[in-house]
């Protein structure tokens, strides 16, 4: 069964001239990566918060972990499903980080032994034991974004939804991010991420969906989708190198493309 499935889902806003997203169908497997690229008013945002019940659409059906949402809450999807805003202001709310990661669970009725043991994972997991009881807001931006990120995993979402993730961090910040999603995906969780991050897309995501107008106008694998028009990201470099010399490298992945391009070198003497 699918995470996510939206069927021909259209979500207008009040006094818009046109709908924000139009009869948009998706279906994400578990364990599947998914980039929402696009420039920015094209609808990846109302995408989001269509799938996470934050937003009702005019017609269409949204179906999370086999929940028909048409009558359901954000809350009413909480054990299934996490969402990561752009604005981590938005979300952050406790007084030390340490309670911000356990809110989740705690709320999930999680037992005091679990809740604990995740939020410790979580803390070594994003390098925020030394904040552990910091209050969020004396940590900088970038570092506030990651624990948005490790309070929303916490749950153990099936579905993790995620917008601009890497925005304003740091190289580390960034690898973080990366490693973060392929963790989650590895353990079959869903990913969903509006994204201009071309290495995210390419080293912790798999399908791009591109969108314009409103509008579904692609959905294929990232390599094919990146650089494609000047509103996606452009492909990272390690990719781009091994499209360049034919490394032939297992996946266009930094790591891939080094060991590739190490074997070409130790032949060459």
């Amino acid at each position: 069964m699918p995470v996510l499935r939206m069927e021909n889902v259209t979500v207008r806003y009040p006094g818009a001239p046109a709908a924000a997203i139009s009869e948009i169908s998706l279906t994400v497997e578990p364990g599947e990566g998914v980039a929402l690229l696009g420039a920015n008013g094209a609808g990846k945002t109302t995408l989001l918060r269509t799938a996470m019940a934050l937003i009702r659409p005019a017609s269409g059906r949204v179906e999370v972990a086999g929940r028909d949402t048409a009558r359901l809450h954000p809350e009413d999807l909480a054990d299934v499903a996490g969402y990561a805003f752009q604005n981590p202001e938005a979300q952050l709310f406790e007084r030390t980080v340490r309670a911000e990661i356990a809110f989740g669970p705690r709320q999930l009725g999680w037992a005091a032994g679990d809740i604990a043991q995740v939020t410790s994972e979580m803390l070594e997991q994003f390098e925020l034991t030394p904040s552990a009881d910091n209050h969020p807001y004396d940590l900088p931006a970038p570092r506030r974004r990651i624990v948005a990120l490790a309070a929303t995993l916490a749950s153990r979402p099936r579905l993790l939804l995620l917008d601009e993730p890497t925005a304003g961090l740091d190289r580390a910040g960034r690898l973080l991010v990366e490693r973060a999603v392929s963790a989650a995906r590895a353990t079959g969780v869903a990913v969903m991420a509006v994204t201009h991050d071309g290495d995210l897309t390419v080293e912790s995501l798999d399908r791009a969906v591109l969108l314009e107008n409103g509008r579904i106008t692609r959905s294929a694998d990232a390599l094919e989708v990146l650089g494609s028009t000047d509103d996606v990201p452009r492909l990272p470099a390690p990719a781009q190198l091994d499209r360049v010399l034919g490394l032939g490298a297992a996946s266009p992945r930094r790591d891939a493309v080094a060991a590739a391009l190490a074997t070409r070198c130790r032949s060459r003497g």
